[in-house]
């Protein structure tokens, strides 16, 4: 393996449809976090799930957790064949690892993937692939095995899935459109024109024939992309495409709300069927009334990077990056940045665009997203330094650094970019110095899709 840093009559009944699409969004938005979503809304009841979405009142997270956050383990199971060809999943190894942080405070989703194949230390005292925990012990010892890795005193929930309930969620939603990518256009946002995905895998039933570009994949085929990891990139980049499919099925169930609302029958037996979760009916309903009206922006998703990997007998060991693994933990799972509060209207009139100097960045794959956000910020008449590509291009949200020792320059900029990305993140570092010339540097994320409709061709700034 080559070296790689994987960086919605009475009023009561009027209000019940508009329940039930929020309960469908919540599904979309679980999914997005785990291939399959975590929409479990009513799923692991035994009550009729329209009775519990015709609930008149719902608590909040906060009142029904006792607590500002939960951090919730997500697990997908690997899966093996009998001698009759028949899928079973006893002592099976996590084949997705996700440790999950619900932010009542802030309303938002924090996504930290961990590699299957990352050496994390068993209870026994050897090391080994991290998903050999849930074979060895369950989830009882995963839970344990990963908070440990992780550096955390542990999880409050967590839920297990198997890889059917994914095909017949997304057969049930009528599939998804997703751009199937390569390793090298994934990672690197090159050759994008022309590649293939192509594996056989009798023994293990994975079948990918797959031209790059767009395609609207059943479940099955969404599937076997979302599994594919047999080129350079390897797990890392399954990650990615997981990641790829979860934002498809968000779409698909957003886009079609009606049509997704006359299948929640079949889609919450197809959870309960397939998932093993300890939340409770009233956790679910309230995390379900809280999150369904999320946007993609404050779903958080990243991944524990490696930087090295160790050959064993029995396959390859990722060994984890402890510094980057740390700072994500701290800033996602610990304690996630706050909204910063926003300036007084006063002040940011107060400051002239032309005396602001912006360096505008593609960190996304978007063509000529750069220049055309620099035009547009020129055109309020703010004054644009170098535009160009970020160092890295598979930023999924907006950036905005202010390094200016004009007060609230970065919100300024802010409230000049289009509105889907008015809610783009600031960090703020020390006034610029040395050879740095600009007050703010905007770092393009794939966020700005909408905000920048550009033709899908190989990426530039």
């Amino acid at each position: 393996m080559s070296k790689h840093l994987a960086p919605e009559p009475s009023p009561r009944s009027r209000q019940a449809p508009k329940r039930v699409v929020r309960i469908l969004t919540l599904i979309g938005v679980f999914f997005a976090a785990v291939i399959i979503g975590f929409g479990v809304v009513g799923a692991i009841t035994k009550r009729n799930p329209i009775e519990l979405i015709a609930q008149s009142f719902v608590p909040s997270p906060e009142q029904v957790f006792g607590k500002s956050n939960i951090l919730v383990l997500l697990e997908g199971l690997d899966y093996d064949y009998t001698d009759s060809d028949v899928e079973f999943s006893t002592s099976s190894r996590s084949d997705i690892i996700k440790a999950v942080n619900l932010d009542f405070a802030n309303h938002k989703i924090y996504v930290l993937s961990v590699p299957r194949d990352m050496l994390a230390t068993l209870p026994n005292g050897r090391k080994r692939k991290i998903n050999q925990a849930q074979a060895d012990g369950g989830v009882t010892e995963a839970r344990q095995v990963i908070a440990q890795f992780l550096g955390i005193p542990g999880f409050d929930r967590y839920a297990v899935f198997r890889i059917d309930a994914s095909k017949k969620i997304i057969d049930a939603i009528g599939g998804i459109d997703v751009y199937v990518k390569n390793s090298d256009c994934l990672r690197y946002k090159t050759d994008c024109t022309g590649g293939r995905i192509d594996y056989d895998d009798n023994w293990g039933h994975l079948h990918v024939h797959l031209t790059e570009g767009m395609h609207h994949l059943n479940g099955p085929e969404a599937v076997a992309y979302s599994r594919f990891r047999h080129d350079w990139c390897s797990d890392p980049c399954r990650i990615m495409r997981q990641q790829q499919v979860m934002d498809a099925v968000v779409r698909q169930v957003q886009n079609n709300k009606l049509a997704t609302a006359m299948k929640i029958g079949p889609l919450l037996d197809i959870v309960k069927n397939n998932v093993q979760s300890d939340f409770t009916q009233s956790e679910m309903i309230s995390l379900a009334s809280f999150f369904a009206d999320i946007k993609k922006s404050d779903i958080v998703s990243k991944q524990v990077p490696y930087t090295s990997d160790i050959s064993w007998v029995d396959g390859d060991d990722l060994v984890p990056d402890d510094a980057a693994r740390a700072r994500l933990v701290q800033n996602m799972l610990i304690a996630p940045p706050s909204p910063q509060p926003s300036p007084d209207a006063m002040a940011l009139a107060g400051i002239t665009p032309s005396s602001v100097r912006i360096d505008v960045e593609n960190g996304s794959d978007i063509p000529g997203a750069a220049k055309r956000l620099a035009d547009a910020l020129k055109a309020q008449g703010f004054t644009i330094g170098t535009v160009g590509n970020a160092s890295r291009l598979d930023h999924a949200h907006t950036l905005i650094r202010e390094h200016s020792a004009t007060a609230f320059a970065g919100a300024k900029v802010r409230s000049a970019l289009p509105v889907p990305l008015q809610a783009a993140t600031i960090t703020s570092t020390s006034p610029t110095t040395g050879t740095a010339t600009s007050d703010v540097t905007v770092i393009i994320g794939e966020d700005a899709a909408n905000a920048l409709p550009v033709p899908s061709r190989s990426p530039g700034a």
